[in-house]
């Protein structure tokens, strides 16, 4: 039998009124923070708290070879860069058992250019980029995802555009925006000069590829339908929401018009993971209708470097990324009372959130705490709200895909994956939205961050993972 310790609140965390602590499917209780034992996996290794009479038992984690995860065992100060000046100065007690996940190093500037330049031109399957082309051929260069160093990757590859023949007028760049965005196509902003946004609004900017596999008719952004030659470049990267590799570097739903993306989102709202497979088979049927040969991968670094890049055919090239992009998997030996956990960037927004929340709910005992430590300050939205107010999930997704409204089926959509992740899990934020509002979602406010400190000193286990929505954690 497990028994559950429950400590009085750390100073400077606020939870939800006694008004709101209510039992359930995806809900959590407020109060203190559970403390309790944990079971692992493997050959345990027992540490002992001074005083207490009890022990906790931590598997070792596995040696790390080449493609290992670095998530390392450590009872040193942990500084967890969350968007603030200072970072958040994380101690465990030397009798406590903590793991510090990070993804692995990477390289900017001229050396991520250097990396670009050596898969396009020495891959390790197929041609290289400039045996693709012919002087005279309409190239589209497509993006797809949030992709670090883009523009030194951008001039490399139209560089050797350029030396095998084609024209600086022939060539298009076009950036895909995300599925869920607060903002309309045309908003983006600092783009070089012959670089623009898919708009998958108007007809006129989307065009007829061919029929798929059950004669329905598809269409994708008219500058790749049009285009002789098309070079995709896109992040590999995990989605622990959607239990796998993420979506965003994948031609579909990235290029598709407005109709189609909407169905996307009606499907995921309505069937949640059951719909992810049916969209990770689309991409490479739209792929192979387009004659898509030429694939760049980017493999996400730390801190918004480059870790990995590969080129060559669309699944040999993510073959060779795969390897690269499990360096964001740490391996953890079980799973604990408490994750702390940090976004990319200050800016990050739900999409963000959720991922996150779900990587953290991986390394997180069932009736443990989640706490995200960000600069978060876009609120969720009205599903959202009032999903955690206490209304049953289900009807509102009903009304929200009845409504029609886009920005309420995002809303359902980030909702269902949100409530799925999360479970009985307690969430406390550390963020720049107003306590009153954390407190009406019925999630812990730390009002500073020496309340988040506090709260991983005081930690029985603890699990710290950086940049948290790039990971998918595996136990064992």
């Amino acid at each position: 039998m497990m028994v559950v310790h429950r400590r009085p609140r750390i100073p400077g965390m606020s939870v939800a009124p006694a008004r709101y602590a209510r039992a359930g499917a995806g809900r959590n209780a407020g109060g203190g923070i559970p403390d309790g034992r944990v079971s692992r996996s493997g050959s345990p290794a027992a540490v002992r708290r001074p005083g207490c009479g009890r022990q906790s038992t931590f598997s070792a984690p596995p040696g790390l070879g080449p493609s290992a995860s670095a998530a390392l065992l450590t009872v040193k100060p942990i500084l967890l860069d969350y968007g603030s000046t200072d970072p958040l100065v994380l101690e465990p007690s030397d009798a406590d058992v903590a793991f510090d996940a990070r993804g692995p190093a990477g390289v900017r500037g001229d050396a991520a250019a250097a990396l670009a330049a050596t898969a396009i031109d020495t891959p390790g399957n197929g041609p290289p980029l400039a045996a693709h082309v012919v002087p005279g051929d309409r190239v589209a260069l497509a993006l797809a995802g949030p992709i670090p160093a883009a523009g030194q990757i951008v001039a490399t590859i139209r560089s050797r555009l350029e030396s095998a023949g084609i024209a600086a007028d022939d060539l298009a760049v076009v950036h895909a925006p995300p599925l869920i965005s607060t903002q309309h196509p045309s908003a983006a902003t600092s783009l070089p000069a012959g670089e623009f946004v898919f708009d998958p609004t108007p007809e006129s900017g989307s065009a007829y590829l061919g029929p798929d596999a059950e004669g329905i008719p598809l269409h994708l952004a008219r500058t790749l339908v049009d285009a002789d030659v098309v070079v995709t470049v896109g992040v590999y990267a995990w989605d622990a929401a959607l239990g796998g590799h993420a979506l965003d570097g994948d031609l579909w739903p990235a290029f598709a018009p407005a109709a189609a993306r909407a169905d996307v989102l009606r499907h995921l709202a309505r069937s949640g993971r059951k719909a992810v497979q049916p969209l990770r088979e689309r991409s490479p049927e739209i792929g192979w209708q387009l004659g898509t040969m030429a694939t760049l991968r980017v493999v996400p670094g730390r801190g918004g470097t480059v870790h990995a890049i590969e080129f060559g055919t669309p699944l040999a090239t993510d073959r060779a990324a795969r390897p690269h992009a499990q360096l964001w998997r740490p391996r953890l030996p079980g799973s604990p009372r408490l994750t702390i956990a940090s976004l990319v960037s200050p800016e990050s927004g739900m999409p963000a959130l959720v991922r996150a929340v779900a990587a953290a709910a991986r390394t997180t005992h069932p009736e443990g705490t989640i706490c995200i430590a960000s600069r978060l300050a876009t609120p969720p939205g009205p599903v959202f709200h009032r999903w955690r107010q206490g209304v049953a999930l289900k009807p509102l997704v009903e009304e929200a895909l009845a409504s029609g409204d886009q920005t309420l089926i995002a809303d359902a959509v980030a909702t269902r994956f949100f409530a799925q992740a999360l479970g009985d899990r307690r969430l406390v934020l550390l963020s720049d939205l107003d306590q009153g509002l954390v407190e009406e979602l019925e999630f812990g406010h730390a009002a500073t961050p020496e309340a988040v400190e506090r709260l991983a000193h005081r930690a029985e286990s603890l699990v710290v993972l950086h940049e948290a929505e790039r990971m998918f954690p595996r136990l064992g």
